[in-house]
């Protein structure tokens, strides 16, 4: 099987569209006098464009893939060849993403995610739509041994439970909610470009009435720039979840998403390594929520956590996390007090520098104002600490174990015994003096001691070892119980297929795995 012809003119532009900024820094840059003649450029331009689709062309001739019955084989290169199987087994996600321009002309990408990969597995750009999907749900049935004919496709489909769609109210209200702090980032070239401008707006000599503090000037930045940072959360997050729906099928999460970029993928429910239940001050002021699920078919760097449910009521996200994963209400078990001590003291030297920041730029500056409105952030500083401790908390359950951590941002995360890899404490120099430590329980869909990783903060250091130790235990005997119940299984299936009187069509896919 190959891609599809249509992919040919827009690879071929989209190779293109990178050199254009090339053109135009050409176009301005040259001078006049010396620069080549209109003739010669647009021989140049055709040439470059002949050279890209005759590339192209060459590339989908010598790109091929198949789908067997255990692997997915894919053979490419112009020059050098290359072939590799990817055995199904390994196959975790099946992911489609297509843009404006890709509906358009009916393609889209297929990105095949494994665990413990450096990268996306493989990619298939492009395919037809159709394709895509072909692909999709049939990678999902032989990785389950099942047929593949054309009258279980259109079962499969017409079998899909819809879990959850996402309401124009819900979408309205996440894009409302959103903020995005990655704003933050344009400071770095914004404060350079526009602070020797600001010089003229606090200038002492200019009249009182059009005069503005540093400190005023502080504040209503900090008020514009959160301004845009949710206008622009609010947008992106519309654009990603825009028509967002999860089915269930089989044994698999279904979801399609997106405005500008559609997405369709898959979330194997036997791969999920935890859940997580996020939401901001303002989702949590309107009892609102999301559920992300985490998996370990991406590669470290890019994410394995998949949203499930982008905005819902509280009580929705808990009723289909717990379809998901049947843990019990938590009861969290709070950080001693002490650390509500060492929050505050945290908090009271970044005030005291703001403070002291403001008076030396008044003080040393030929600048003016009222410095000491700073000081309004004083006695923030114990309500802040108190509610950093409030949030923080752990709970251990039967085969669960819960975290949860963040005030502005709220996080509560799942752990099932059987997934957790590595369980480690750590403690700071700053937790040391207050005999504090924190427990890392590590998934294969975190990124390792950080990123997506529960951690239970601020422990008490005895109770952190202690708890430590007993979930290590819980873990032995989850992965020894799953274990028994799978060769169970295994033997009860033999005993009702002997070897030889087997059914070809149910043995005619996929591997078998211990899950342990």
């Amino acid at each position: 099987m190959r891609l599809s012809p249509r992919s040919i003119p827009y690879r071929a532009v989209d190779s293109l569209s990178r050199l254009v900024w090339v053109v135009v820094i050409v176009a301005f840059t040259t001078d006049s006098s010396v620069a080549p003649p209109m003739l010669v450029l647009a021989g140049a331009v055709v040439a470059v464009v002949g050279v890209s689709v005759g590339y192209h062309v060459l590339y989908l001739r010598r790109f091929s893939y198949d789908l067997t019955e255990d692997t997915f084989d894919i053979r490419s290169g112009v020059v050098s060849r290359r072939t590799r199987e990817i055995p199904l087994r390994r196959v975790q996600n099946v992911d489609i993403a297509a843009n404006p321009v890709q509906r358009a002309l009916g393609i889209a990408e297929v990105r095949l995610e494994t665990a413990g990969g450096s990268g996306t597995e493989a990619s298939l750009r492009y395919v037809s739509r159709s394709e895509a999907r072909r692909l999709q749900d049939d990678i999902g049935r032989r990785k389950r041994g099942e047929s593949t004919d054309e009258t279980r496709t259109n079962d499969d489909r017409d079998a899909e439970e819809a879990l959850y769609a996402i309401s124009p109210k819900e979408l309205l209200l996440l894009g409302f909610v959103s903020v995005d702090l990655r704003v933050l980032s344009f400071l770095s070239f914004a404060v350079p470009v526009f602070a020797p401008s600001l010089g003229d707006v606090v200038d002492p000599a200019r009249p009182l009435l059009v005069q503005l503090s540093p400190i005023t000037l502080g504040v209503g930045g900090v008020f514009a720039l959160y301004v845009v940072a949710a206008l622009v959360g609010g947008a992106v997050a519309v654009s990603n979840y825009y028509g967002f729906r999860l089915s269930r099928a089989h044994d698999e999460l279904r979801y399609e998403r997106g405005l500008l970029q559609r997405y369709s993928g898959t979330i194997p429910l036997d791969k999920v390594q935890s859940l997580s239940v996020t939401a901001n001050v303002l989702a949590r002021a309107i009892g609102y929520g999301s559920l992300a699920v985490v998996t370990a078919g991406y590669a470290p760097g890019e994410g394995g956590s998949q949203s499930a449910v982008p905005f819902a009521e509280r009580g929705r996200v808990l009723s289909l996390a717990r379809s998901i994963e049947s843990f019990e209400d938590p009861s969290y078990v709070r950080p001693p007090k002490r650390a509500r001590t060492r929050y505050a003291v945290r908090y009271l030297v970044v005030a005291l520098a703001v403070v002291a920041l403001a008076y030396g730029i008044v003080r040393w500056t030929p600048l003016d104002g009222a410095w000491w409105g700073t000081l309004v952030l004083l006695p923030v500083v114990p309500v802040a600490a108190h509610a950093t401790w409030s949030v923080r908390g752990y709970a251990v359950q039967d085969d669960y174990v819960l975290v949860r951590n963040g005030y502005l941002v709220q996080r509560e995360v799942v752990v099932p015994y059987h997934r957790i890899q590595t369980v480690t404490t750590a403690e700071t120099v700053f937790q040391r003096r207050r005999d504090l430590a924190t427990l890392v329980i590590d998934t294969a869909g975190s990124g390792g001691r950080g990123g997506d990783d529960a951690k239970a903060v601020d422990v008490d250091a005895d109770d952190a070892e202690r708890l430590r130790v007993e979930v290590e235990e819980r873990l032995h005997a989850a992965v020894a119980e799953r274990r028994e119940q799978f060769h169970r299984e295994r033997t009860e299936s033999l005993r009702e297929d002997p070897p030889g009187e087997t059914d070809p069509e149910r043995s005619s896919g996929g591997h078998t795995t211990d899950p342990a």
